[in-house]
This record gives structure tokens, sequence and C-alpha cells, in this order.
């Protein structure tokens, strides 16, 4: 199970997971589902907290990520509240625009950011192990690139000299946080399947 309604991330993530001997299922497929509260204080909270609701409404495996931008001149925000910083329901352009006029006339020097990803494995009993990535970066002066969603066309890759929004979707799965996150959740899920790596008094964290 997938525990994320958001289309973009259900398109990354099931790329990243293709080949392995599961069936991927979307929340969207059992109606009772409700909706996913983010209100934990980290990445890693929300993540765990997405996880074992699904998991415990649908009584699959649940995988779920938390992941948002954090930018240095702003004190670490949007951070946790990535989605919802521009207010809620607003669209993605919205967001972005909200990012670039507070950092209006600052130069690219103190423009630094990263975008974080936590996922979170559970089970209906608990959670079995969380992981974190990250990617680093810096925050664009415009809005460039028509891929990809969230604030990725504001988000400047200097190894590709490139937005998130210019990268094709491999390009961009090769070297996010989501995918780095997700491939570390793939070996950890595929070594759950084997029956091996199972976790012991209690859920692992791992961080990259």
């Amino acid at each position: 199970m997938l525990a994320t309604r958001n289309r973009g991330k259900l398109r990354e993530i099931a790329e990243l997971l293709k080949g392995l001997a599961v069936t991927v299922r979307r929340l969207d497929e059992f109606p009772k589902a409700p909706a996913l509260e983010e209100v934990g204080g980290t990445f890693v909270e929300n993540a765990s907290l997405k996880a074992l609701s699904a998991a415990q409404v649908t009584g699959c495996l649940a995988l779920a990520d938390d992941s948002g931008l954090e930018v240095e001149a702003l004190g670490g925000r949007p951070g946790v509240l990535s989605a919802r910083y521009a207010g809620k329901g607003a669209d993605y352009p919205t967001m972005c625009r909200k990012v670039l006029g507070e950092l209006a006339g600052v130069p690219r020097e103190h423009r630094r950011a990263r975008f974080v990803c936590a996922v979170a494995l559970a089970q209906p009993t608990g959670i079995l192990w969380t992981l974190e990535a990250t990617c680093a970066g810096h925050i664009a002066q415009e809005m460039r690139g028509e891929e990809g969603f969230g604030y990725d066309p504001i988000f400047f890759y200097p190894p590709l000299s490139r937005t998130f929004a210019e990268l094709t979707p491999a390009e961009k799965n090769a070297v996010s946080h989501r995918g780095r996150a997700f491939r570390r959740a793939r070996a950890r899920l595929a070594r759950e399947l084997a029956g091996r790596g199972r976790p012991r008094g209690g859920a692992r964290r791992e961080r990259a």
C-alpha cells in the first residue's frame, strides 16, 4: 500500500518500486480510508503516522513518505509545512511564488536549500522501520521547467545545472531525495519479503 493520494508522488514511487514481487495498491482503492493527517513535527513522524494509519485501515503493509523543502535563509522553512506553506489548497505555482517572494533580493550564495524525504514502512501492529534521505541545491531566481511537481521549478540542482522541473522523470529519480530514499526502501522491503532483516525490539531508523 502506497500511503498517499498525491498523484505526482504515486507516479514516482510506483516507478521506483517496479519489479518488486509485490502488488502495489493505492489508498484511493479503499473509499473508507480517512485523510492522512500530517501533524508531526518532523518528516519521519509524519511518514510514520501516515504509514501506520494506512496499514491499520487496509490490513496491508504500508509504505509512506513525507517530504519537503528546507531553505537555509528562511530558517528551514517551509519544512514539514511545505504542502501547506502558501495556504490550504494552494496550487504548485502559488507555493513556488511564495518562496521566491520571500527570497527576493537574496543573492545566490545565500539561497541554499535541500529537499528531504522520510520513508516509513508499517504493518497494522506498528512501524517496522524508517529512513531519511536528502538532496542539496539552491533556490533559483525564477520558476523554470514543466516536469515534476511541488517546488521542482524553483529547486536548482547544481550537478546537472537545471531545476528539478527541467529534468526528465528518470533524471530526477536518479538524484532526488525521493529517489535516494526509495531505492534504499526498496532494498529494505526486498529483504523483508525474503524473510531477512526483520526488526527486533521495535522500529529502526536510518539517515543518509
